[in-house]
């Protein structure tokens, strides 16, 4: 059913697969590769054509410095980190109560229930472009980090209500059950019981949503406009000069709008692995 480890194919295989993995990696790290590179060019570089070239000069402290100085990117980092840890929180905490409810009550309605927060992540973004854009103008959210954050919190609790009921179903029974012989109350079974062995399912969590809402792009230029609102992700084009393409500084602050999700990923990395193959085997 599942293929054969590599180290039981025969010796052509091996070899096919041996050159093609490094020229796989090769291809698609040459994005990440070109945008380092163009970080660090001068914009005479840029002007001149020289996009794949190695750069001429190497203006590493001059480009990063410059976004810092000569651009609202602090303004940006900040907006992004206001919407994304109040996401995660709201998101996680929310579908850690929906997700025990739905796996541990069997009550009538419950795969209803759990249906209407699955199909949510069916509908397509750009369906719910116009009637969000409205809802946020007639709530007065509209270009506000809080308007943002409730959007996602409410967007992103379908897929952590999913994530978490199919954990805790996967959870002994018998824990819950004899906490219930005890005489302790849902509520503590819960918050003693369940929620300490949901941890390393919490971290992972955590950080796939970290992820998905610092990289959103698409609710960010909807929903918010102007550096005082819009996160890192948005604001990026704006590093642009007005006449001027600056790429080199567009790709500067790429890299450093990308260091929060991989430091986050490389921080939490052992129990992002523990959350994603707990129970995977006996």
């Amino acid at each position: 059913m599942f293929p054969a480890p590599i180290e039981r194919q025969n010796t052509a295989i091996q070899t096919l697969y041996k050159t093609a993995l490094p020229i796989a990696l090769l291809l698609w790290l040459l994005p990440l590769i070109a945008v380092a590179l163009t970080s660090v060019r001068s914009a005479g570089d840029i002007t001149a054509g020289n996009y794949w070239g190695w750069p001429t000069t190497f203006n590493l402290i001059e480009n990063y410095t410059a976004i810092f100085e000569n651009t609202p990117i602090g303004k940006y980092i900040l907006n992004s980190f206001k919407v994304t840890i109040p996401t995660v929180a709201g998101a996680v905490a929310l579908s850690c109560m929906t997700g025990f409810a739905l796996a541990v009550y069997g009550f009538r309605g419950n795969i209803l229930v759990f249906f209407m927060f699955v199909a949510g992540n069916f509908v397509p973004f750009q369906i719910l472009m116009v009637p969000v854009r409205d809802l946020t103008l007639q709530l007065g959210l509209y270009n506000t980090v809080t308007g943002l954050a409730l959007f996602h919190i409410a967007f992103q609790t379908g897929f952590c209500t999913l994530f978490m009921r199919n954990f805790i179903r996967a959870l002994p029974r018998e824990l819950i059950e004899a906490a219930r012989v005890e005489g302790v109350s849902e509520i503590r079974i819960f918050w003693y019981v369940v929620l300490p062995l949901m941890k390393p399912a919490i971290a992972a969590l955590s950080v796939l949503i970290f992820t998905f809402i610092w990289n959103d792009y698409f609710w960010a230029t909807v929903l918010t406009q102007g550096a005082d609102t819009q996160p890192i992700t948005a604001g990026l084009y704006s590093l642009n000069g007005q006449w001027v393409a600056a790429w080199h500084l567009v790709s500067a602050g790429s890299i450093v709008a990308a260091l929060p999700p991989v430091a986050m990923f490389f921080l939490m990395q052992r129990h992002f692995i523990a959350g994603l193959t707990l129970g995977a085997v006996k």
